[in-house]
């Protein structure tokens, strides 16, 4: 199945109740896939007027306790931060699923990995966070998917896929099945009707004098306990690696192959990839920075993830960066290059 086409069903099987979207580019097998699936399984999919309108449409069926999710693309996601940021101060669960494209403005619909920013800093106004999963193969995004879905309910938050147009539109084998629930909490905060039982309220607007500060902080205990459990990552031949290549996504893809040919070449190169985008995985770039006499950061960008890097590593090593941006990328010749002449000057 294509990427896009896959993360839909997968979503279906992960329960989703209802999805709202907007046609755009390169994620338009999503709505399509979805006009036909969720009303084979009597489930609600409308398409929007605009993106504003999906997650508007959104926040209405979290807060009554369904599972929904919207996807789109760079522009699309812009247009969407607004209601991201109220769904965060709602403390509100939701799926976001952003298939990137070239930017900025319109760009073009070619893959690029230029809203990290936007997606781990939460992208909105205040202070706030968003859980983000970049899968790099068609089969892993599947598998995310009721993570993302069971992530959100347990910490009643949103949660973004960062894809790209070449993950949601390339074909690979994949397997379909139902996962079991992670161990969920009730929804007893959900709009269901109040009769017999005092109202629920959601909302994000609190005028009380500390209110907002308040609530602040209680959703910064929530963000340090989701930076403590849910960290995912991936390593590979980093025991004796000298040369650490990082990237996420379908790139890393890239730069495993890169690796494997340097090794032939004698050269101690190692691989990481990030699972979680945020929270990320510092702690374990911090350890393997001991070792290691450089880090190469690859992204198509010109450079996001790099800046996490930098933090995480803390001045051990060198963080070195290659990216290319606006639809470019990186091929494994040109990453092996970089590898190769990083080698050198260690030499």
């Amino acid at each position: 199945m294509c990427g896009n086409e896959a993360m839909a069903e997968a979503a279906i099987l992960a329960d989703c109740d209802a999805y709202f979207g907007y046609p755009i580019t390169p994620q338009n097998e999503v709505p399509a896939y979805m006009s036909r699936r969720m009303p084979e399984e009597g489930r609600v999919f409308v398409q929007c007027e605009s993106e504003l309108a999906a997650i508007n449409m959104v926040f209405g069926a979290s807060a009554t306790g369904k599972r929904a999710m919207t996807s789109s693309s760079s522009p699309g996601i812009s247009l969407m931060q607004e209601g991201i940021s109220y769904l965060a101060g709602a403390e509100l669960p939701a799926v976001i699923v952003n298939v990137m494209r070239g930017g900025p403005g319109l760009g073009n619909i070619a893959p690029s990995q230029g809203d990290y920013f936007q997606a781990t800093r939460g992208g909105g106004h205040g202070d706030y966070r968003t859980i983000t999963l970049a899968p790099s193969g068609v089969q892993e995004w599947v598998d995310l998917m009721p993570l993302a879905f069971d992530l959100a309910d347990i910490y009643r938050t949103p949660v973004m896929i960062l894809a790209d147009g070449i993950l949601g539109q390339m074909m690979e084998p994949v397997v379909l099945d139902k996962k079991p629930k992670r161990d969920l909490p009730a929804k007893d905060w959900a709009l269901t009707g109040a009769k017999g039982r005092c109202q629920n309220i959601v909302r994000s607007l609190y005028l009380k004098e500390g209110a907002v500060e308040q609530h602040n902080y209680k959703l910064q205990k929530r963000y340090k306990e989701i930076e403590k459990k849910e960290v995912l990552c991936e390593q590979y031949e980093i025991e004796d690696a000298e040369i650490v290549v990082i990237a996420y996504g379908v790139v890393a893809r890239t730069v495993r192959a890169a690796v494997d040919l340097a090794k032939k070449e004698g050269i101690k190169a190692g691989w990481f990839r990030p699972i979680t985008l945020w929270p990320f995985p510092s702690e374990q770039i911090s350890a393997i920075a001991e070792q290691l006499k450089v880090f190469l950061t690859v992204e198509m960008s010109l450079g996001q993830m790099v800046e996490d890097v930098k933090l995480a590593v803390a001045g051990k090593c060198p963080v070195v960066f290659y990216g290319r941006p606006g639809g470019g990328v990186p091929t494994v010749e040109q990453v092996l290059e970089h590898i190769r002449q990083l080698w050198t000057k260690q030499k």
